[in-house]
């Protein structure tokens, strides 16, 4: 079924839609809207397809529609549609010519029953371009930005099953013209001759023809054009205009244009004077430009002084007037007048030639055999002509030396002339290394000449690192190495160091090796004293007689072959455990010491003087120890005991035999006499003596526990002791307080059992209240030292004396006086302060001390102080000297 949609009279592109019962048409297989001819094409009218259709029309430039009249579709009922092979309706044209870079678009829709399906194919067999879409449907192929490779013949094929049909139509390409090259402005003096070229693609191969001024341009007398070239010859002021090359094919023409502009002038050196000075050496060669804005080009004249020059062995005029002067001598200098004639005029310009003396290397530098780290200096010496500045620079195989960036090693240094034409451009060079090798060239520029001299720097150092060290053979205890050597750096080598690393090394290590002295001139080396199944990486190093150098790379990594195991587990002891157990253990063997794969350990013991072994085995490298539990092992009983070691290829030795004592029993008896005294009010001693009746195991020390009245005895603390030991002091607790205390002795099997607890009361507190109201005297070399009496509370401990804590203020060291009174007298050195501090003392401890006075050094025959209350820091140094009324006692 085929809807035709006639357009309105209409200027630019149309689209076309259809609408069906007031709802927009979609398009799918069955249907298909054509934006050539705005008709839809029902492949197959179905029951649903009834109803009323409109097309739209839309102009692509102004966007207005226009609906046509409805078009009502109503299906036959007098008859069966039969089936029928595809009917192509909708066909692109036999040729389709498209521009370059365009959007190629081809319609192909066929009616059929079943309902056609629609494919698309080159005629020549190559797949279609990846970049072509097929927007709504398969009815419509587009190829965008259309190229030269996209050209060619496209098939449509509709197919069902009662057949196929195919339409066929060639996409040809062309493309408008494009400049390639195009022309410019000119601007020539008269007679001079004029060329013009322009080039231009595109498909076909556009033409070119020439407008001058707008009129056709031809060749003939004067002119000669050829494709997309135009010669003018003797250019003439006639010849003046807008020029114009025009290139076209069928699709397209484009015109690029130019001016050309013919003058004529005589000659003018207004803006082209001869260069004031020329300068150059004596034996050089000199060239005097003259260029003069002329039309058409003049002749030139050469005049030195007033006389004119003629061309000779030395002296050549140009043909675009330069005057050159090869061998100059002295005779040459002078002044030099160029004049320039043609029929226009005469005009002149005038310069001067200055000779000078060449400059000349007088004290080249001088190539040099070096060792690295010593420092050079490369001579460059000069004469030249004193007028002129000269410039020194160092070249370093090719590159510049740059002063700046390089001033680590390299520096620029210069003696005094020793006459007034003399220069010194010298290097230094500080620290050489290896790198600095190779070729120096110093060059020396003036205005008038530039000269180089160049020498080569052979620097030795220690030998470069060797190269490909290989393992050609490993066994269990050796490796076959092989290097090639390295760049000895102009020092023969005189020996090769071989070096390995394992997983379980510290770095490097140096191995042994045969031969053992690996001379330069030997690359191949036996490992000698290597650990079985371990992984080893080897490296060479060379040495010459300037030194070690670098090491090479690593090897492959490679492992030793198994053996058996040579190492035995060390430190093998034990003891402790359990009743009726013997603990047995030892240090492991190192990974790197196991010699092969499946390590373990085999255990033997026997009761000591015992003959026949009892062995186990375990098959763990990490085993560290084993427990032998039986009813039958009597407590803290000797055995003989030893542990070896096995891998997967068999067993190793044994460790020496050592004794190992079986678990003991806790001790079975308390201890006896136990006895406490109270030492202060945070203080008691206790006393107890060893169990009386013998224990069936050993005593390795005495557990104390300790607890108060109030509390509970399981809250109670606990101190140990080592040993035999058989007292200690328990300290931190409670003034005027009862306390329990019992002691139970200890071993590796646990405590045994406790004595009876005694009860001891710790003494009343020291004195709460510090001395106070302390005042020091001092004359000549005595200080006299007072305080009030303290008096103790209810529930502190009497006073029973008083202790004086001094020290020099120089000194770190604290001195102790006790006395029983309120007042001691000190020896004042001259010239240390000394700090003092005072507190009582009684049975239950030390009280509390008064703030530290500071009593200073003598200034004056006498002199008086009190404590912290006066403003004055109190000092004091002394020696002391104790009254008869004191009892006095040092401590440092």
């Amino acid at each position: 079924m085929v809807l035709l949609c006639g357009p309105p009279a209409h200027s630019g592109e149309l689209s076309y839609a259809w609408i069906f019962n007031e709802y927009p048409s979609y398009q799918d297989n069955r249907r298909f809207v054509s934006q050539e001819t705005g008709n839809l094409y029902i492949a197959k009218v179905e029951a649903s397809d009834v109803g009323n259709y409109t097309c739209v029309v839309t102009n692509t430039v102004t966007n207005h529609k226009v609906l046509g009249p409805p078009t009502p579709l109503v299906l036959r009922n007098d008859g069966v549609m039969g089936e029928y092979e595809p009917k192509i309706e909708v066909q692109f044209p036999d040729t389709v010519p498209t521009a370059k870079g365009a959007t190629a678009r081809l319609e192909c829709f066929a009616l059929g029953n079943p309902v056609p399906t629609i494919t698309w194919r080159r005629a020549d067999g190559k797949p279609i371009a990846r970049k072509a879409r097929r927007p709504t449907s398969s009815g419509v192929l587009e190829i965008p930005n259309f190229q030269q490779e996209d050209a060619g013949v496209y098939e449509c094929v509709a197919e069902n099953s009662r057949g196929k049909n195919v339409a066929r139509g060639q996409l040809t390409f062309y493309a408008q013209p494009n400049w390639i090259q195009k022309i410019s402005d000119a601007h020539v003096a008269i007679e001079e001759n004029v060329f013009w070229g322009c080039r231009a693609s595109g498909r076909p191969r556009p033409t070119y023809r020439w407008l001058r001024n707008g009129d056709p341009l031809f060749t003939r007398d004067r002119i000669h054009i050829e494709q997309g070239t135009l010669n003018l010859t003797a250019a003439n002021l006639s010849d003046a205009g807008m020029y114009q090359c025009v290139a076209e094919n069928r699709h397209g023409v484009i015109f690029s244009s130019a001016e050309l502009s013919v003058v004529a002038a005589g000659p003018d050196f207004s803006r082209t004077l001869l260069k004031r000075v020329t300068l150059v050496r004596v034996g050089g060669e000199a060239v005097i430009e003259c260029k003069p804005e002329a039309a058409p080009k003049p002749t030139y004249t050469w005049k030195k002084g007033r006389d004119v020059l003629r061309d000779s062995e030395r002296i050549t005029i140009s043909e675009d007037g330069s005057l050159r002067i090869v061998n100059v001598t002295k005779a040459d200098a002078g002044s030099y007048t160029c004049v320039a004639t043609n029929h226009f005029g005469t005009a002149s310009s005038t310069g001067n030639l200055a000779v000078k003396d060449p400059t000349r290397v007088t004290v080249p530098p001088a190539s040099m055999d070096v060792t690295v780290g010593e420092s050079i200096v490369l001579t460059c010496q000069v004469t030249h002509d004193p007028s002129l500045d000269i410039v020194f620079t160092w070249w370093f195989n090719g590159r510049l030396v740059d002063f700046d960036r390089d001033g680590d090693h390299f520096e620029r240094v210069g003696g005094p002339p020793l006459y007034q034409q003399d220069s010194a451009g010298d290097l230094m060079i500080r620290n050489i290394q290896l790198r600095h090798a190779g070729k120096y060239v110093c060059v020396v520029r003036t205005s008038v000449d530039q000269l180089s001299a160049a020498a080569r720097l052979i620097v030795r150092g220690p030998p470069g690192p060797p190269e490909a060290v290989t393992i050609d053979e490993i066994t269990d205890t050796t490796a076959q190495l092989s290097w090639r050597p390295g760049p000895d750096n102009h020092s023969p080598v005189t020996v090769y160091a071989i070096q390995a690393r394992t997983p379980f090394s510290v770095g490097w290590q140096a191995v042994s090796t045969v031969p053992e002295v690996i001379d330069g001139k030997t690359f191949t080396a036996t490992v000698a004293g290597l650990n079985p199944w371990v992984e080893y990486e080897f490296r060479a190093v060379a040495a010459n007689a300037i030194g070690m150098g670098e090491p090479s790379q690593p090897s492959e990594k490679r492992r030793t072959e198994e053996a058996l195991p040579e190492v035995t587990p060390a430190n093998v002891s034990g003891g402790g455990g359990s009743k009726s157990e013997l603990v047995i253990t030892w240090e492991t063997v190192p990974e790197e010491l196991q010699n092969g794969r499946g390590f373990g350990y085999v255990v033997a013991f026997r009761p000591y003087g015992t003959g026949t072994w009892m062995l186990t085995v375990l098959a763990s490298a990490d085993a560290c120890r084993y427990v032998f539990r039986n009813e039958s092992v009597r407590p803290f009983a000797p055995f003989e005991v030893r542990v070896g070691t096995y891998n997967s290829k068999g067993e190793g030795p044994f460790s020496p035999v050592t004794v190992v004592y079986s678990a003991e029993e806790e001790p079975t008896k308390p201890p006896a006499n136990l006895f406490a005294r109270s030492l202060s009010a945070t203080d008691i001693e206790v006393f107890w003596a060893a169990p009386a009746e013998k224990n069936r195991g050993r005593i390795q020390g005495y557990e104390v526990k300790y607890w108060r009245h109030e509390d509970k005895e399981e809250n109670a603390r606990k101190i140990r002791t080592f040993g035999n030991q058989t007292s200690t002091t328990i300290t931190s607790l409670q003034g005027s307080a009862l306390y329990h205390v019992a002691v139970k002795a200890y071993n590796t099997a646990g405590a045994g059992p406790s004595s009876a607890a005694v009860n001891v009361t710790t003494r009343k507190p020291p004195p709460s209240q510090p001395p106070g109201n302390i005042i020091w005297n001092s004359s000549d070399s005595k200080i006299v030292l007072n305080w009030d009496r303290v008096k103790a509370l209810e529930n502190e401990s009497e006073v029973k004396g008083y202790k004086v804590l001094y020290r020099w203020s120089r000194h770190g060291g604290t001195s102790v006086i006790e006395t029983n009174g309120t007042s001691v007298e000190l020896a004042l050195p001259l010239d240390e302060d000394c700090i003092v501090e005072v507190k009582p003392f009684s049975d239950g401890g030390d009280g509390s001390a008064s703030e530290q006075i500071r009593i200073p050094k003598r200034t004056s025959a006498y002199a008086r102080g009190a404590g912290p209350s006066t403003s004055n820091a109190c000092a004091l140094s002394a020696l002391s000297t104790i009254m008869l009324s004191l009892t006095a006692r040092s401590s440092l």
